[in-house]
C-alpha cells in the first residue's frame, strides 16, 4: 500500500482511506455489527490505515463500531472523526441544527475518546462551518484538545478558503475534507489552493459520486428511503439518465487501461495531487479490492487531458443537493 502525508502536517496515511458511515447510517436495516467489524479487520490487512467517521453517524454507532473494530490496530491505523452537531436528545438520526461552541466541542471530544476507544482523536474535524461561532474559537477549542493531549490533528470539513485561512491562524489546519470528483469540481476554484498554499492535505469525501461514478446505477436504480439518494436532485432518474455521458467516458478509458470506471475515477483524484486521499465508502470486500486497484493505475498526461476537456464539454445535471441543505457548507 503506498502512504500519503497530508499537507505539512506529517500525517500519514494510506493513499486511500475507508468512508465507513454507511456501516451504520443512512441504511434500513443497518448492515450486521460483527459483519462490518471482519470488514474493518480485512481493510487493515489490505494496507488501509486511514478510517472515517463522525458522531453524527447512526448516531454515535458508527464510531462505537469503528472503535471496536479497530481497538487491535491501534498502533497501525488513523481515525479521523467529527464534531459541529446538536444530536437529537433521543438519539434517533439526524440532528437538530449546527453546534460548534467551545464547550460543546470539548464535551463532544470526551464523548467520542470513549466511543473510539482511544487516547487521542487522530485527526478531529468541524464537520460544517457553524456561522453563529467565529471559526477563530472553534481552532481555539481545539487548540486547547490538542495541547492537552486528546487531539493530534485538527481538520474542516466543507468550509470555504476564507473559513481555513482563519481557522488555520490560530490552529494549523492539517486537512480540509469535502465532497470532490469528477462530477463535483467546485473546490478547485479557491479550496484547493488555499490547500496548496499553505500545506494542508485534502481528503475528498463521495469520490465516486455516491456510487454513479461506478458505472453500476442507471435512471433504473432505486434507493431506499433511508439513502440520501433518494433525495438529491442529481439522483433523479432524469439526471441519471442525463449524466450517463459520463460514465461512457470513463468506461471507455477503462477499456484502454484494463481498468473500472471507478478505479479511472479514483486515480483521477489522486493523480491531481499528491496531499489528495479520498475515502471511498464500501461494505464489500471486492469493491474495496477494486478501489485499492486505482492507486497503481497510471495516468498518462495526455490521459489527464483527454479527462479533462471532455468532462469540460458535458453539462452535469442536477444539483449537488437540495436547498434544504445547502447551506450546509461554508465560506
Amino acid at each position: 500500500m503506498q502512504t500519503r502525508k497530508l499537507g505539512n502536517s506529517g500525517l500519514a496515511v494510506s493513499a486511500l482511506g475507508l468512508g465507513c458511515m454507511r456501516m451504520s447510517h443512512d441504511e434500513d436495516p443497518l448492515p450486521d455489527k460483527q459483519e462490518m467489524i471482519a470488514f474493518l479487520h480485512a481493510a487493515v490487512e489490505r494496507g488501509i490505515t486511514f478510517f472515517d467517521t463522525a458522531e453524527v453517524y447512526g448516531p454515535f454507532i458508527n464510531e462505537e463500531l469503528v472503535g471496536e473494530g479497530l481497538a487491535p490496530f491501534r498502533d497501525r491505523v488513523v481515525i479521523a472523526t467529527k464534531f459541529g452537531f446538536n444530536i437529537n436528545p433521543d438519539g434517533s438520526p439526524g440532528a437538530t441544527g449546527l453546534n460548534s461552541r467551545p464547550e460543546h466541542i470539548k464535551a463532544v471530544a470526551e464523548a467520542s475518546l470513549r466511543r473510539l476507544r482511544v487516547e487521542a482523536i487522530d485527526l478531529f474535524y468541524q464537520h460544517r462551518v457553524d456561522p453563529d461561532v467565529p471559526i477563530e474559537d472553534v481552532a481555539g477549542a481545539v487548540k486547547e484538545l490538542i495541547q492537552a493531549g486528546k487531539v493530534q490533528h485538527f481538520g474542516l470539513s466543507e468550509a470555504g478558503a476564507q473559513t481555513i485561512r482563519r481557522a488555520h491562524a490560530v490552529q494549523p489546519v492539517a486537512a480540509v475534507q469535502s465532497e470532490y470528483s469528477l462530477w463535483w469540481r467546485e473546490v478547485e476554484a479557491d479550496v484547493l489552493p488555499a490547500c496548496e498554499e499553505l500545506g494542508i492535505g485534502f481528503v475528498p469525501f463521495s469520490p465516486l459520486g455516491r456510487g454513479y461514478l461506478t458505472g453500476k446505477i442507471d435512471e433504473t436504480t432505486t434507493f431506499a428511503a433511508a439513502d440520501i439518494r433518494s433525495r438529491l436532485p442529481r439522483f433523479t432518474p432524469e439526471a441519471r439518465q442525463a449524466n450517463q455521458v459520463v460514465i461512457d467516458l470513463l468506461a471507455r478509458l477503462g477499456q484502454q487501461k484494463g481498468a473500472t470506471p471507478a478505479q479511472i475515477a479514483l486515480a483521477w483524484l489522486l493523480a491531481q495531487k499528491p496531499w489528495i486521499v479520498p475515502i471511498p465508502g464500501t461494505r464489500k470486500a471486492g469493491r474495496l479490492d477494486e478501489n485499492i486497484g486505482a492507486i497503481t493505475l497510471d495516468l498518462t498526461a495526455d490521459d489527464l487531458r483527454e479527462i479533462d476537456e471532455a468532462i469540460a464539454a458535458m453539462t452535469i445535471q442536477g444539483d449537488r443537493y437540495p436547498p434544504s441543505l445547502r447551506q450546509m457548507t461554508g465560506r
